[in-house]
């Protein structure tokens, strides 16, 4: 799969651009002064690049400059015509006012013009987005990218700017790791299902720990004790039937032996231990206040002073100096005890207002239990017992409903358990792939690996390494590292220019180590020469000739300003037929589209 040619139906604002099989240079000239020091010039180099997208059936954003501005380009229609892998041409048609529909025509010879072709000659007309990219998926036929389909590489195989950040991870890759990850590590070489399969299996995971943590904060206290309430429950039932059948049969005997029983075995048991707690408590809370009062220093030096002066005896310098620091020094030593026994009290005032509150709850149950005994009314009874059986019966519901969370808790905790070893054994799996494949000297991965070195090495005159390793979590890791003479890894590669440089040497390595198989076999890189010096321009552009005459489409983008500036005259940077479109500023005719800025 190549790019053959790019065109639309308005060939006076979108010239036609034809592209090699090799190098393909767009040049943006900038022959204005007042331009030269700008960082953006807005001549459409950049959006060559997501125009080819668009072409190639990217999904309808808004944001897109297409249907951003579409009072400028509503009535564009846009071709792209693709050599497939059997020498062979499809031409894909679509509108900016209809992108839904596209419209495909397979042919034979290249730099065909169908933009006036009669809708009867079309293979395929105004077939429906999601079947026309399934259509397009077939006929270029990349198998070895399969399962996937045909767009999912084209991010790395059309780099704009911010496509620079990382090797690895794209910008429209930065939501999810199983979105990209298995598809690089298939084309790395790796079992890229073993990765799919362990990424569900995560997610699954995931998903029932949070279910589980939901229940367990529903339940409380109560998450891990289905036998107590199984036991509650039952006895709640019996309660239940016996005050049914006392209902059923208007006998209240049975009901007033329990209440009288329940007052004297619990209610007035519990009272009285209450009663001597808070006793106890009141008795602790008295000694403690004693304690505070007596640690109080009742002795004024000011005072003293005074009383002495007034009796005619002495009582300064020396003397009035070392009762202060007397006072001082039993402050000092006082202070932390004294905070002890506020500390103490404060918890006694909490105890006793629990005890406080206890206490009203029974003597509310006591009272409401000698009312019913003393009842002589027996539908009052029956009114009362009736209260119970519903409060009863309420309780059975939430314990029901609780014994059933606890059942489904297990059978989640069952459930985790089996995600959990068969995540582990996927996991397993991944590790000993990754190994197998890091350690083959014949893998593709390898090839690969040696490419992208030497195409850094050629550039940078430096090493470079690829590695991939399971994370903790069994998660593939990418990385891509420049090396010193020692061979230990740097930090060359965190700045701008390294990085990109790295981006693109793994592109074209990766392209290589594919070029015999159905597989894309073009790469668009926006800015190539951006911040380069000129001895790594001219190396990059060497490297990337070398690579294209071993069947590699190269698409860069460059501005005039970044060419080296240290050329011989013998020297030609680029030849005149890789120079498939030139841009400039002087007016609208030498932007992409020849009209106003938008």
């Amino acid at each position: 799969m190549k790019l053959s040619r790019l065109y639309s139906n308005k060939p006076e604002i979108f010239e036609p651009i034809d592209f090699t099989s090799g190098l393909n240079v767009v040049l943006a000239e900038i022959r204005l002064p007042e331009n030269k020091k700008k960082d953006t010039h807005n001549l459409g180099k950049t959006t060559l690049g997501r125009l080819i997208d668009f072409c190639l059936l990217s999904g309808k954003d808004k944001h897109f400059f297409l249907f951003k501005h579409e009072e400028y380009f509503e009535e564009f229609i846009f071709f792209i015509e693709i050599e497939l892998l059997d020498g062979t041409f499809i031409t894909v048609r679509r509108s900016v006012a209809n992108a839904t529909k596209t419209s495909f025509k397979k042919h034979k010879d290249r730099k065909q013009d169908f933009s006036e072709l009669p809708e009867t000659s079309w293979d395929h007309l105004d077939m429906p987005f999601e079947k026309a990219k399934d259509l397009l998926d077939g006929i270029l036929d990349l198998r070895s990218i399969k399962p996937w389909p045909y767009r999912k590489g084209l991010a790395y195989l059309l780099r704009s700017q911010k496509d620079y950040i990382d090797v690895f991870q794209l910008d429209k890759f930065k939501s999810s790791h199983k979105d990209w990850k298995p598809y690089l590590a298939h084309i790395l070489g790796f079992n890229a299902e073993i990765i799919k399969e362990h990424y569900s299996k995560y997610e699954e995971l995931l998903k029932k720990l949070e279910v589980e943590k939901i229940i367990k904060n529903e339940l409380g206290e109560s998450a891990d004790n289905l036998s107590e309430i199984e036991g509650i429950l039952s006895i709640k039932q019996s309660e239940t039937e016996i005050k049914q059948k006392s209902l059923d049969a208007f006998d209240f005997r049975g009901n007033d032996k329990e209440k009288t029983k329940q007052l004297v075995d619990e209610i007035d048991a519990e009272i009285a231990d209450l009663n001597s707690k808070r006793y106890y408590l009141m008795h602790n809370k008295k000694k403690i206040d004693s304690s505070l009062d007596e640690e109080r220093i009742l002795f004024n030096p000011e005072e003293a002073s005074k009383l002495f002066e007034e009796a005619g005896v002495f009582f300064e310098g020396q003397i009035k100096r070392d009762f202060e620091q007397l006072i001082k020094f039993n402050r000092a030593i006082t202070e932390e005890r004294r905070s002890y026994l506020l500390e103490e009290r404060a918890e006694i005032d909490a105890q006793l207002k629990d005890v406080n509150s206890q206490l009203n709850d029974y003597g509310n149950k006591r009272s409401g239990t000698l009312s019913f005994l003393s009842e002589t009314d027996t539908f009052l009874k029956y009114k009362h017992l009736t209260n119970e059986l519903v409060i009863l019966k309420a309780d059975i519901e939430s314990l029901e409903d609780k014994r059933k969370k606890l059942h489904r808790l297990q059978e989640l905790r069952k459930e985790i358990r089996m995600l959990d070893s068969e995540k582990k054994q996927l996991q397993t799996l991944i590790e000993e792939d990754a190994a197998k494949l890091n350690s083959d000297k014949g893998a593709l991965f390898d090839k690969i690996r040696i490419l992208f070195n030497k195409i850094i090495e050629e550039i940078v005159d430096q090493k470079a390494v690829l590695s991939v390793e399971p994370n903790r979590e069994g998660h593939l890791d990418f990385r891509s590292e420049f090396l010193d003479r020692e061979g230990n890894t740097t930090s060359a590669d965190m700045g701008h220019t390294y990085k990109k440089l790295l981006c693109i040497a793994f592109d074209m390595a990766i392209l290589n180590a594919h070029a015999s198989d159905r597989f894309p076999h073009f790469v668009f890189h926006d800015g190539v020469f951006e911040s380069l010096d000129d001895r790594k321009k001219k190396n990059l552009i060497r490297v990337i000739r070398q690579y294209s005459d071993n069947g590699i489409q190269h698409i860069i983008t460059l501005i005039d300003s970044d060419l080296p500036q240290q050329i011989s005259s013998e020297e030609t940077l680029f030849e005149d037929s890789e120079i498939v479109l030139k841009l400039h500023d002087e007016n609208d005719s030498g932007r992409l589209f020849k009209m106003p800025p938008w």
